[in-house]
């Protein structure tokens, strides 16, 4: 499955990547699960999205919970629990 990941603020700054093309395995179905697998990366990505990191999710521009199931082509954006404007 293809996605499109965005990470914001101190997530970004913290993995030094802003947006990220990505094809991802058959056997991840949600966003808790893309979550643990972008975090077995290692180094920095292991810390900001290890498990009781709090952070926000929105998938297609729509804030959901980390169960929600992805979808084909879909924007997947991470964000630190508050943000400023």
């Amino acid at each position: 499955m293809k996605l499109e990941l965005r990470f914001f603020a101190s997530l970004r700054e913290a993995l030094g990547v802003g947006q990220e093309n990505i094809e991802i395995p058959v056997s991840i179905h949600t966003i808790a699960e893309l979550r643990v697998y972008l975090a077995q990366r290692g180094g920095a990505w292991a810390e900001v999205l290890a498990d009781g990191k709090s952070m926000r999710c929105a998938l297609n521009h729509h804030m959901v919970d980390t169960s929600t199931r992805l979808e084909e082509g879909a924007e997947v954006a991470f964000f630190p629990p508050v943000t400023g404007g």
